[in-house]
């Protein structure tokens, strides 16, 4: 089979086509003949050399995919060959054949196309790990996420608004601002421009949960947004991990700052995510009242110019690539 391997650290010319092995399934798991596979932050940490697999993973990069199951592992009951389904994996989503724990495939919902499908996964897990099992957002809270044209920001903000939350976004453009509010954004900050701060508190009297993947100096600025109670989720830090921070805040509003890493967990865990995302997120999508945002499609081979364009931040959602 064709998969992009990484020849080592560096820019997006290190991604090449490569022949490989069609991999066969273990105990628990399905062989995928990869239709498109999903392109991440996570993977462009990855080929710069920050973001080793886990242990007995692919070094192939690619966690999301969507295509046909091929092969059953021992055990696998719950698919038969022939299935369409998508998959949320450690490695190994840049070939055309990859394998996946069964319990953490799904059905393409109905109504989508494989790339809509393989762009599902990776931002859908963990919007719902994030905002809604790690982040508690309830009904008609007010939910404020950074990075709100990113893949996991067009995700959070819908799934945010079908279940009734207040939604606000930050972004880098009027453009990028527009397809936020489309979605069903309340407001959309760009930052270049205003405090997000200010614009929520004027516009909501606070925020009770922020999901942010900048980190750095957006950190204190959050925690003063918080309402008591407030919730902070990280799930990345584009714009660093450290910063100098005034904890007394934290406990006079008495707040929760979490995060978590979704790849190195483990199969049961995500296999709960799975079955919530199926009985809960999944009649929206087949009723089309969340769908993934798709911006542009590469061939396989054109990997490396995907993570350019992932790389430059002038997408809206996200990049998929086909086989």
């Amino acid at each position: 089979m064709t998969a992009i391997e990484i020849l080592g650290p560096g820019g997006p010319e290190v991604l090449k086509p490569a022949t490989r092995p069609v991999p066969r399934p273990g105990r628990g798991e399905v062989l995928l003949r990869v239709a498109a596979a999903g392109v991440n932050r996570p993977d462009v940490l990855q080929r710069k050399g920050g973001y080793a697999p886990p242990p007995g993973a692919s070094d192939i990069p690619g966690l999301e995919l969507a295509g046909e199951v091929v092969a059953l592992g021992e055990g696998v009951e719950t698919w038969q060959v022939g299935d369409a389904v998508c998959a949320l994996v450690a490695g190994g989503g840049y070939a055309e054949y990859a394998v996946a724990p069964a319990a953490q495939c799904l059905p393409v919902p109905r109504g989508l196309t494989p790339v809509e499908a393989a762009a599902l996964p990776e931002t859908f897990f963990t919007v719902w790990s994030n905002v809604f099992d790690r982040g508690g957002l309830r009904q008609g809270e007010r939910f404020l996420v950074h990075g709100g044209s990113s893949g996991i920001g067009t995700t959070a903000i819908q799934l945010a608004v079908a279940f009734g939350a207040r939604v606000f976004a930050t972004a880098g453009s009027a453009e990028k601002c527009a397809a936020c509010e489309a979605l069903g954004a309340e407001r959309a900050i760009n930052y270049r421009e205003e405090d997000f701060v200010e614009v929520v508190e004027q516009a909501a009297g606070g925020c009770d949960l922020i999901l942010d993947m900048v980190g750095g100096a957006y950190i204190p600025r959050d925690v003063a947004l918080l309402s008591p109670d407030g919730r902070l989720v990280f799930i990345a830090f584009l714009g660093g991990p450290k910063v100098e921070l005034n904890f007394s805040q934290v406990m006079v509003k008495r707040l929760t700052l979490t995060g978590s890493t979704l790849r190195p967990r483990d199969v049961a865990f995500k296999a709960a995510i799975a079955a919530s995302l199926q009985a809960r997120v999944w009649p929206l999508l087949e009723a089309g009242t969340v769908k993934p945002v798709i911006h542009r499609t590469f061939p396989l081979a054109e990997a490396a110019a995907a993570h350019a364009l992932m790389e430059s931040s002038a997408h809206i959602g996200k990049i998929v690539l086909t086989t």
